[in-house]
């Protein structure tokens, strides 16, 4: 009884012992008596007891970790970065399994070579630039570090899915500097801006101007013409008033000279109604009026004669406009 009661503890050990349950996601490597024998898949898996033995568990999962670290540029300014890491295991594939399990001691050591060498390869990127060129090379830095390092994980079993690098800062002296920097050529576009908007305001105003004065002359144009030919239609009226006036008097025998004394009454009275003076002074004896009309008459005989668009008194045929009074 005590015999059976010994094999059965001894079949269950047994059984412990045999059987080994891997996660999903994840594959174990096993060693017979310290060397590799095979690789076991996610599920229940039989194992020989005691001669075999589970050597490592290895996540065939996507990783990530983070990195903070300096680096200087080749103008001796310190920049700091911190950047996202996210690898995996290359594929489940017995050689790559085999150099994931046995490539490093232990997975402590394996983050400790990848972290140094993608911090190196950055650093040895950002030494041959300049402090101004880092911040608009992000994307330069992840195609460096990737080109340097896929081969390297790759015979580690790994491969690099991705680098991000999140933020990319310079000391605080650094960082005031260029601040200034970039408040000076804001206030220097602003200032070019401003000018430029001056003078566009200022070069529309004086075209404005210009149109303006153009549309005024034009306008004046316009109006020196229409009253050229209000005065020319008065003076034509005027003529043909004069004419007749001149042929009614002929026909009655007066002198037709009357007609200018008359003139001469009509400009005294325009004097006298719209004069802004207070005296005006006209020789208003005989003499000095017959004197007067003479030289109207001969004026009028210079100026246009018998032939021309002035009036002809001697004929009783009047073609002159009334005598402009200045």
């Amino acid at each position: 009884m005590e015999f059976t009661i010994v094999l059965l503890v001894l079949a269950a050990v047994l059984s412990f012992f045999s059987f080994a349950i891997v996660q999903q996601g994840t594959v174990a490597v096993v060693t017979v008596f310290g060397k590799y024998a095979r690789v076991m898949g996610p599920g229940l898996n039989f194992k020989i007891p005691f001669i075999e033995f589970i050597f490592r568990r290895i996540s065939i999962q996507n990783r990530s970790v983070e990195l903070a670290f300096q680096a200087i540029t080749s103008d001796q300014a310190n920049v700091n970065f911190k950047a996202m890491l996210v690898y995996a295991v290359l594929n489940q594939g017995e050689e790559t399994i085999k150099n994931v399990a046995f490539k490093f001691v232990d997975e402590q050591s394996f983050m400790q070579a990848l972290t140094r060498t993608i911090e190196g390869s950055i650093r040895s990127f950002v030494a041959t630039k300049r402090q101004a060129e880092i911040l608009s090379l992000r994307s330069e830095i992840v195609t460096h570090v990737k080109e340097q390092l896929d081969g390297l994980l790759e015979s580690w079993g790994y491969h690099l899915i991705d680098l991000q690098i999140n933020d990319i800062t310079f000391d605080e002296v650094i960082m005031r500097s260029m601040a200034q920097v970039v408040a000076s050529s804001n206030l220097k576009a602003a200032a070019e801006n401003e000018g430029q908007a001056l003078l566009i305001t200022k070069t529309k105003s004086a075209e404005a101007e210009g149109n303006a004065i153009k549309i005024a002359a034009e306008a004046e144009k316009t109006a020196s013409q229409l009253r050229g030919q209000g005065v020319a239609l008065f003076r034509e009226e005027v003529a043909k008033g004069m004419a007749e006036s001149a042929k009614v008097m002929t026909e009655a025998d007066l002198d037709a000279s009357l007609i200018l004394f008359s003139i001469w009454t009509e400009a005294v009275k325009h004097f006298a109604e719209n004069g802004r003076g207070n005296v005006i002074f006209l020789d208003g004896s005989t003499d000095g009026m017959e004197k007067t009309m003479k030289q109207i008459m001969a004026i009028d005989k210079l100026n246009n004669g018998p032939n021309g668009n002035g009036t002809d008194l001697n004929n009783g045929r009047i073609t002159t406009p009334p005598p402009v009074i200045r």
